[in-house]
């Protein structure tokens, strides 16, 4: 019989005053027959039976078994909900599902796992899976840690994906689930809750879209060194397989790699981080090795000098592909490079005029921002010119992608802006007759159910922002043992995108899985637009480079601007 509980919400605003006595309220504790619940309540809802606790971070039930309404709350195998009510339960774990779909990896895939086990079994603490999208890096980096694990008596495995997390999360634990747990704790977050685990022990973790760890002065990635061990002994640390077909744009961008560097260099942590200043240490440490660091007005940067950068590649690289065994691998996909070309728009005289008054109108305002050194009205004058000049195109836009359905083609659109991109051009989409998934906007749509409109064919058009951990290729096998429709799939990118990173990964959403689709880049021909997305479809290409890429093309990108005198993320961060 279920102990009394009152009817839950997040925190009552009692709570938040007394402060210290809500996180020290004990527990409850389950009577003979009973067990702890943990219920997967989204914020701000309130659920009969269900009740908050602060010193767990979430909602709890005590029972014999879950009353019906709670079922749906109840958290799946393999997350972060079931690891912490399988700790609140010792003894007692919830059963972990039979496979009902299982998965016969591909050979590419068994190479991976073998290739990471033999750097673990070496004594290696980092290996890079650095595939390009579609070659199947999920599978292989699961077979490889369960063969690490394995090899080094470990328990427990953490999967740090990247978001949307109501795709990337079901996407990971059902591959765990399809090949067989092995017996291990797996747990799968996604990158904005390390806060969530960084009380516990980790032997082996993997990192998906590890590029997102490109900057060392945010609260991930303080977070990020404190679960993987970023500054641990060689020997103390856990074992880190990083997963990325974009790796970064320059050898500065590798911050996450600094353990692996260390190691294969022979050299203790200290040497390459800090935890005052990480991002300066990693650079020093590059610069000590012979990469060409210069000092610039935002601190350290990679050389321009392009017998250097080639050079500087060469040697990053051997660093980790020399290595014997190797730590990383790279392959590019069987069937081929993205096809992507320009796409030019001609403005009606209205859309000219109207264009030519916001250039204008932005020069002005990056002028006076370059004046006074203002970075932040600098990057608020770019985001406003890319916004209205992406505005101005849109009926030019959907008219193409209506073009592209009557073809029997499905059109993957990908936009930076919401209100005057996505919006205006699913409402106009809609407006021709033409359904349209929408993946944007944070908690505006259920993410994998529009996903799964758009690959089931009920919706011709997907408009995305998402640029990575999304599938939307043809052919695709879904959960349900489904497969998606078969119709060609053609991208467009209605704004071009400035890193090269993100661009390459968006193309990786359809161009997957041995599934070749073209895309195109939308620009307003004989403006500034089009010299834009000229180094656009130049990144991309650079951005497949195994580790760190050219970056003169964001160079030539903030020159064209005017925006040549800010930091690189106020042009990148947008994305």
């Amino acid at each position: 019989m279920a102990s009394p509980r009152r009817s839950g919400s997040r925190r009552r605003s009692s709570s938040r005053r007394s402060g210290s006595r809500a996180s020290t309220r004990p527990l409850p504790v389950a009577g003979p027959g009973e067990r702890l619940w943990v219920l997967d309540v989204p914020y701000g809802t309130q659920v009969d039976g269900a009740t908050w606790h602060p010193a767990v971070r979430t909602h709890l039930y005590v029972g014999r078994r879950l009353p019906d309404h709670l079922a749906p709350y109840s958290p799946g195998p393999h997350t972060l909900g079931r690891f912490i009510e399988n700790q609140l339960n010792p003894g007692d774990p919830a059963p972990v599902p039979e496979p009902r779909d299982p998965l016969e990896p591909r050979r590419l895939q068994f190479e991976a796992a073998d290739a990471i086990a033999a750097r673990a079994e070496a004594g290696g603490r980092l290996f890079l899976l650095a595939d390009e999208p579609g070659v199947g890096k999920t599978i292989s980096a699961v077979l490889g840690a369960s063969a690490v694990a394995d090899l080094r008596g470990g328990r427990r495995v953490l999967v740090v994906a990247d978001r949307p997390a109501a795709i990337t999360i079901g996407h990971w634990c059902r591959t765990i689930t399809a090949l067989g747990d092995d017996g291990l704790e797996w747990v799968v977050i996604t990158w904005d809750r390390l806060d969530k685990v960084t009380d516990h022990r980790w032997d082996v973790i993997i990192a998906d879209e590890a590029h997102a760890l490109r900057r060392t002065t945010t609260k991930r990635w303080k977070l990020w060194s404190k679960v993987s061990g970023h500054a641990q002994p060689h020997d103390k640390a856990p074992f880190v397989i990083a997963t990325t077909a974009t790796p970064g744009h320059t050898p500065l961008e590798l911050p996450y790699l600094a353990p692996a560097y260390a190691q294969v260099l022979g050299e203790p942590m200290r040497e390459w981080t800090s935890t005052a200043q990480p991002g300066a240490t990693f650079a020093s440490a590059l610069e000590h090795h012979g990469v060409a660091v210069e000092t610039g007005r935002y601190g350290a940067a990679w050389t321009t000098d392009p017998a250097r950068r080639a050079a500087d590649l060469k040697l990053v690289r051997g660093w980790l592909a020399d290595e014997r065994p190797p730590a990383m691998l790279h392959r590019a996909a069987p069937w081929g490079p993205v096809p992507i070309s320009g796409m030019p728009v001609t403005l009606t005289p209205a859309e000219r005029a109207a264009y030519d008054a916001e250039w204008g109108e932005f020069c002005r305002e990056m002028d006076i921002a370059r004046r006074g050194r203002n970075v932040a009205k600098g990057r608020a004058a770019l985001l406003r010119f890319r916004q209205k000049a992406g505005l101005i195109r849109v009926d030019s836009t959907v008219d193409w992608i209506a073009q592209q359905v009557r073809a029997e083609r499905q059109v993957a659109c990908s936009v930076e802006f919401v209100t005057t991109a996505a919006d205006p051009i699913a409402d106009r989409l809609r407006d021709a007759g033409i359904e349209v998934a929408t993946i944007y906007g944070r908690d505006r749509f259920d993410v994998e159910a529009e996903r799964l409109r758009f690959q089931t064919g009920e919706a011709k058009v997907c408009v995305f922002t998402t640029v990575a951990s999304i599938s939307l290729h043809a052919g695709e096998t879904l959960a349900d043992g489904r497969r998606a429709s078969t119709e060609p799939r053609v991208g467009l990118f209605h704004q071009a995108r400035f890193s090269g990173i993100a661009g390459r990964q968006v193309t990786g959403r359809t161009h997957r899985d041995h599934q070749v689709s073209p895309w195109h880049v939308a620009y307003a021909e004989g403006t500034v637009e089009e010299q834009v997305g000229k180094v656009m479809v130049e990144r991309i290409a650079a951005a497949s480079d195994t580790v760190g890429s050219d970056t003169t093309g964001l160079t030539d990108l903030a020159a064209l601007l005017g925006a040549d005198w800010l930091p690189a993320a106020a042009l990148t961060e947008a994305d």
